[in-house]
């Protein structure tokens, strides 16, 4: 059994031999990749060595206090929170070998091609289709509320290419060039003023059969590792305390005195506990992961970092007053990360009102912590037996 000594002095020998004040940022992370030690859970040759994932704080500590550079996560977190173990877990070998390595490296950004204009909540209700002709497939439909699309060489992509099955039978799921031929991305602009997301137009898009993960029709299930790896990515994870939104607010509340009422601190105090709650909670979760595969507890998760940050930069706002009001750049751009700490409160506030809709909604989040978690009677559902080309829309 490998320990956190052990680990520490196998990634001493990797910096030993790879200087990384030296060396090229992009060949370190190559090498560093190919040594097993990027992703230390996944398996030999594909990043990692099978080790245990509460071991990956350890390594990252020895790699950040080397000075050597990570791979931006921030910017590829889509890639390395969703696509890679989606890969991982359905795709091929070939697959695995083709994609992995760029990902985790930063070498090619990605983005993830669900949600709809008339499927929102409800992704299997998504009307995209994808027709086979041979070896490709020919894809039309739109997408929308699209991170990274603008900066995306690649997308994982869910299709329907059943229409005379019910709505969860009949997707399939695919990897999609973003330089082909017919894809279109354009800037939605947000109440940040920003078009941090975008909609995407698919037209006659060829798609390689061997692009596709999971068989034929199971694109449902395949999405559904998809969507937990993505809750956990957006409300689990290790954090130190008072780190995000908390921490902001705190140092507000240290650093200004002639702000402090007694009713917001009271307020402060319940938020600081709900939010510590919050995070222990994720380490825990954090660590269930190294003996599986995410499940239905990720939903409660990304629920409660939601509603924490709206709460949160609420507050702010009142402790600030006029301040709070002034608004840093209304300028149109289109960035490649989104800055929750860096950024002015009214920033914070506005991009808040995104974080119940992004990941899934709060309420399909609720719902399925009551089904799942609280094994609650589900939802009546009139449309699971009726095929989607005959269900109203």
């Amino acid at each position: 059994m490998t320990t956190p000594h052990d680990l520490e002095n196998r990634i001493h020998e990797f910096l030993a031999a790879h200087d990384p004040l030296a060396m090229e940022e992009r060949e370190f992370l190559r090498n560093r990749f190919d040594a097993g030690l990027a992703w230390l859970h996944y398996p030999p040759g594909l990043g990692g060595q099978s080790l245990p994932r509460d071991l990956q704080p350890v390594a990252e500590k020895v790699f950040a206090d080397a000075g050597a550079p990570d791979n931006d996560p921030r910017r590829i977190g889509i890639g390395l929170g969703m696509a890679a173990p989606t890969i991982l877990a359905f795709g091929t070998d070939e697959q695995k070998k083709r994609w992995l390595r760029p990902l985790w490296c930063g070498e090619e950004v990605w983005c993830q091609l669900f949600s709809e204009p008339g499927a929102g909540s409800d992704l299997a209700a998504l009307a995209t289709r994808a027709v086979r002709d041979g070896d490709e497939w020919i894809v039309n439909g739109q997408k929308v509320w699209t991170s990274m699309a603008h900066e995306a060489r690649w997308a994982i992509l869910v299709t329907r290419t059943d229409p005379d099955v019910p709505k969860h039978q009949g997707l399939t799921y695919f990897v999609l060039d973003m330089t082909a031929p017919g894809v279109e991305v354009r800037p939605l602009r947000q109440i940040t003023g920003e078009a941090e997301f975008n909609e995407v137009f698919l037209t006659d898009v060829r798609i390689p059969d061997d692009q596709r993960l999971g068989a034929v029709g199971d694109g449902w299930r395949v999405a559904q590792t998809t969507l937990m790896n993505e809750r956990v990515a957006i409300g689990g994870g290790t954090a130190p305390r008072e780190s995000g939104m908390i921490g902001v607010l705190a140092e507000t509340w240290r650093n200004r005195p002639e702000i402090r009422e007694p009713a917001l601190h009271d307020r402060l105090m319940t938020l600081w506990v709900a939010a510590e709650a919050a995070r222990l909670t994720a380490m825990r979760l954090s660590a269930q992961l190294a003996a599986g595969q995410p499940g239905p507890e990720g939903s409660a998760a990304k629920y409660a970092f939601a509603t924490l940050n709206q709460q949160l930069s609420g507050l702010e706002l009142e402790l600030l007053g006029e301040e709070g009001l002034r608004y840093d750049d209304w300028t149109m751009r289109r960035p490649d990360t989104v800055d929750f700490v860096g950024r002015s409160p009214g920033y914070r506030y506005l991009r808040a009102k995104g974080n119940s809709i992004e990941g899934g909604t709060s309420e399909i989040l609720l719902n399925i912590i009551a089904e799942r978690v609280l094994g609650l009677p589900g939802e009546i559902r009139t449309d699971k037996d009726v095929a989607w080309k005959d269900l109203a829309r």
